[in-house]
Order: structure tokens, then sequence, then C-alpha cells
């Protein structure tokens, strides 16, 4: 899609610019216009200087020729990124050098009046240069900023962001802010905390979302909210993880489930199809938590990879191989089989790498049988092969079968997993991605998924306690709440993600909105009456007094802008991230703060030990 960047329409005598290079056109054949931004690059063709001036909208094309003496004494002296305004006369280029790939391709402008306003020394880095580490690229952030793709980028979460305002506008919501200094609560990542000078010894925790505020706003009859809000978690670092991101935070009263997912996947589809002429499908599908996970390993599966694991427990059970038979017997085990069509031809390397890969995931190991002939266990190629069989039974029979049950075709491969389900999940979960990808097996572009009927709560082996998949508003699904603790493994909730091509989008619930059913949620979760007080009682409190059903859901801007960019990291659509260890080396945050200041906010630093 292109867009017009004028935005100036006035003709001003003392302004730097009216047009943007790329809206000067050959509609504008001889008129004389005013153009502004940096100096891409200057060449010399014999005696007539051009430079190619650019901004945010790209490129045009400046002839400055010997007769306008003191704008050529000018161009000869600038350099790459000097910042320059100049004056001059549009005119066609000569026949034969049009620049189809730029807007002001067709023409050039002849500069009568050049103004340097300001100068640039040598850039750190050139702007054309691939192999610049992330940590050069973040401390020179502005030069960085400067770069074709990072222009577009921003320009296109700019425009995203305006397309989503006017959807939500269009259909009765209101853009409503919430707090930043908030109270820190439990059944999340660390928050970011914030010493208060006025009250010593307390401090304001930074919020992770508007969760608990957008529910109040519920409550408080604006019964439909949007904000698109920054949120703060102090997490265990990750490669795409940022300390400060932003999301699209909505919340409705009055609606159900299918009501919330049908006007955010018809938003979705919108600015899809607006930004990227790109038709989604209508209706995305949907697909249970239980189902993806068996399917895929994964409650965000990409569905661009026509890969699935295939539980094989059953068969193997009473097998002679020990390392399935007695993964199979257990309670959490899990035996799964993965169909990679065409794979014989992987080298026994490339099997190798892909083992140490799962390897990194805690998997033990990665069997595989190699199908050269699918009619006999002669044809099947593995050491494993011959230990699959029953006592008493031909050997191979159980190869044969699960040969059978994942459909394999002479000249596929099989990988397989055993072990907690836990450690299956993440390992053949992340191998059938990386195989996909590998073997450049997607099914096409884009694949937006509802993934939907969450468990409730989900157990730490660690802890041994039962945490909220999901948090602890979350409305179980069941309308018998003795469940809750009878059976907590089993309860499904209220919950939906919008999942796109292998990455979450946007989460989402129906929330509890009666205060006896939060509280039995809290107990179920070993929040007892004094701490659900202490810590959510302004909740429990707005619960009171009349509250509606209400729910919604809230999108991960980043990501998404992400994926509709086609970029790597969130920390190619952000202006100013952090690195991976949330660090920023721009303005070398965090730093210390001085004695002064703890005083004033009544910290004193633990000391460190002499040794």
């Amino acid at each position: 899609m292109t867009a017009s960047f004028t935005v100036i329409t006035q003709k001003g005598k003392h302004m730097y610019r009216q047009h943007y290079a790329a809206d000067v056109t050959e509609k504008l054949d001889g008129e004389t216009v005013k153009v502004a931004g940096w100096v891409h690059r200057r060449r010399d063709h014999g005696g007539v200087i051009f430079i190619d001036l650019r901004d945010r909208s790209g490129l045009v094309q400046i002839v400055i020729d010997p007769d306008t003496a003191e704008a050529f004494a000018l161009a000869e002296q600038v350099r790459s990124e000097y910042c320059l305004a100049i004056e001059g006369r549009v005119r066609l280029r000569p026949a034969g050098t049009e620049n189809p790939d730029m807007a002001s391709g067709k023409i050039e402008i002849l500069g009568k009046v050049l103004t340097v306003l300001s100068k640039s020394e040598a850039l750190p880095f050139q702007l054309d240069e691939d192999n610049v580490s992330e940590e050069i690229r973040l401390k020179n952030r502005t030069i960085d900023l400067r770069r074709e793709v990072m222009q577009k980028n921003l320009i296109l979460r700019s425009k995203v962001a305006s397309s989503l305002r006017r959807y939500l506008d269009g259909h009765g919501f209101l853009d409503i802010e919430t707090p930043m200094l908030t109270k820190a609560t439990p059944e999340g990542a660390r928050d970011y905390l914030v010493p208060s000078r006025t009250h010593p010894g307390k401090f304001f925790a930074l919020p992770q979302s508007p969760q608990l505020f957008k529910q109040m706003l519920m409550m408080s009859g604006f019964d439909r909210y949007y904000q698109i809000v920054r949120c703060f978690r102090d997490e265990d670092l990750r490669a795409d993880r940022q300390p400060e991101f932003t999301q699209l935070d909505i919340e409705t009263s009055f609606l159900e489930e299918e009501d919330i997912m049908q006007l955010m996947e018809t938003m979705i589809r919108g600015i899809f199809k607006e930004h990227l002429n790109v038709d989604l499908p209508d209706p995305f599908p949907r697909m249970t938590y239980r189902e993806a996970m068996r399917r895929y390993a994964s409650d965000k599966p990409d569905l661009r990879i026509p890969l699935e694991l295939v539980d094989i427990a059953d068969l193997v059970k009473d097998s002679g191989f020990k390392v399935f038979a007695s993964v199979a017997a257990q309670e959490n085990g899990r035996v799964v089989a993965l169909k990679i069509p065409g794979g014989n031809k992987l080298t026994r390397k490339e099997i190798d790498d892909y083992t140490a890969y799962v390897a990194r995931y805690g998997a033990k190991g990665l069997a595989y049988i190699k199908v050269n002939d699918k009619t006999s266990a002669e044809g099947l190629q593995s050491p494993i092969v011959k230990f699959l069989t029953k006592e008493g039974g031909a050997e191979g029979a159980i190869a044969l079968d699960i040969v059978q049950r994942v459909g394999a075709e002479n000249g596929d491969l099989i990988f397989f997993g055993a072990d907690k389900a836990s450690i299956v999940n993440d390992a053949i979960g992340a191998l059938r991605i990386k195989v996909g990808h590998d073997l450049n097996m997607l099914t096409g572009p884009w694949a937006p998924l509802w993934v939907i009927e969450f468990p409730m709560f989900e157990y730490d082996e660690k802890d041994k306690r039962w945490y909220s998949m999901h948090h602890p508003f979350t409305q179980p699904k069941t309308a018998n709440l003795d469940e809750l603790d009878s059976n907590p493994g089993e309860v499904l909730s209220r919950a939906y993600d919008m999942v796109l091509n292998g990455t979450e989008v946007g989460g989402g619930s129906i929330r509890i909105h009666r205060d006896d059913m939060q509280q039995r949620v809290f107990q179920s979760l070993g929040i007892g009456e004094e701490e659900a007080q202490q810590k959510f009682g302004f909740l429990l409190n707005a619960l009171k007094y009349g509250c509606p059903p209400h729910g919604g859901i809230a999108f991960g801007l980043d990501r998404l802008i992400m994926l509709m960019a086609g970029a790597k990291s969130i920390r190619d659509v952000m202006a100013f991230p952090k690195t991976q260890t949330a660090y920023d080396p721009l303005t070398d945050a965090p730093s210390e703060a001085s004695e002064e200041q703890l005083k004033e906010l009544h910290i004193r630093k633990r000391e460190k030990p002499v040794s």
C-alpha cells in the first residue's frame, strides 16, 4: 500500500520545506519547491553535482550546476548525512535516466538555493552495512533509525496503531488511561518497584498490565474500553523479551467469548487488508488447547508447518525397547512420533545436529527410523527397529505398526520423543518448527488461529502447588465450583488466545464478575482470605456493588508489528528498545543513583562484604 507523506500544504516563505521527497513527482514539473533532509549520497559528474536527499518518505535527486555559484560552492563541501534545506525547480529527468524504484524517480530538482542546516561527522557505521552488532546499533540508535528498514517499520507501526484506534473508536470503545504507579500484585512476572519519597519504606509498582483497572472500569459503567499502553515486567531474560513493551488493551461488558472474538478478528483482518493487502481467513480457525498440545506440542502452533505429532505410547508399552516402554508406563510420560515427508534425504550429520538441538530442551536423545520400504521390517533403517517387537512376536512388528499409524511412505523419516510430557512437548515441538523451516515446508505466508478452552490451572512440580494458567481473574468454564478443589487439573477456563504464525499475538478471557467466585478461585490458588484482602481488597470490594459480566483481550503490539513488518525481533519495531540483558546502551541505563537521591527515597545500599 502506498501513502502520501504530504502534511504541509501551505507555502510559507520562511519554511525549510514544503514537500516530502516522495511527494515531488512529475505532477510538479516546472514548479519551484522546498525540500529538506539528509545527504544520502553525493556524486560529482563532470562539474555537475548530484545529491540524493533523504527524508522519511524516501529519496529525491538534486542537481546543482556551476551556474548557481553559491549553491555549487556549498554542494562541493557537503558530505554524507549533512542536514540540508534546498530550494529549486522541478524538471523531468532526461530520457533513459528515470529510476522506477523511487516515487520521485521521473524527476529531479535543479537546486537554486542550498542551506547547510548542520554538518555530520563520519558515522560509526554505514546505513547500508549489514553486519553491525546490535549493541553498536542500539548505542547509536539515532543513526540506526535512519536506515530505510527501520523508518518503514516505525511508520508501519504508527499507521497500524492509528487504524486500530479508528476501528475501536468506531465500535464505541473509549480510550481511557490507567495508572502507571500502582500496587504490586502476585501471580505474574516480577514487578518493577518504584520507591516512594513521601511514604518512607513503601513502593509503587509499574503495571505489568492494566488488568485490574480495566475490570474496575467495567464495574464503573464504561462498557467498552481500550488503551495503547506501556507495560513493565522484570522477567527472566530471553532473546525477544523487553522489560517495557506495548499492549493494545481491550475490555468489554455484556459480551460473551464469541462476540469478543468476532470483534477482534474483524479488526485484525482489517489492518492486514489495509496495510499489507492480505486477506486473512474469515473466520479464523479454532482449536482447543488439548488438541493443540496433542497435535503440535504447543499452545501457539504454527499451522503453516504441515507436521504433526502422533502418540504411540499404546503401541510401545509392551515392546522390548525399554526407553519407550518405561516412559509409556509413566502417568506423566509421553511417547510420540513425528513423520518427516522425504526425510530420508537427511544425512547422519543433520540428524546428529537435530539430536543436539533437542538436547537444549532436556531431551536425552533423538531416535529415528528411515522408511525405505514400508511393507517390511527389513525396509526400516534404524538401530531401534529390532527392539520394537513384542515378546514372541515378529521382529520389528511394532515398528511397522508405527509406520502405519503415522501414515509414512517410502522415503520418509520418523523422529521419536519419549520422556516426561513437558520435555517431549518442548523438545519435539521445537524440532517440528525447526525441521519445517529447514526443509522449506511452509504452506503459506499467514496462518491465524484461535486457541480456546485452556486449563484453568497448571501444576508446578517445584512449588507443589497450582497456578493460574492465565491470571486468577479468569472465569472457570464449569458451574460446579467444587471441581476447583476436587479436580483442578481438569477444570477449563473461558480463555482464548489469538495465534499468528506460531506467535501468540493476543490473549484474553471472560473475567470473574462475582466476589464469591473470585474468593473461591483465590482459595484454590492457596491465596487465603487475609492475603486476598491485603493484595486484592480493592477489587473484591468493587465486585460487591453490581459488577457486570465482562471480558477482554490484550494484544502485544510489538509482536503484531514485528510479524507484519517481517522483522526478526520486536527490537526492530521499537524506537528505543533495551538489549537482551534489559540494558539501554544509548543512555547507559540503568545507572547508579546519587547518595542524595537515595537518601531522599529512604534507601540505603547494602555494603559489599570485604573479602
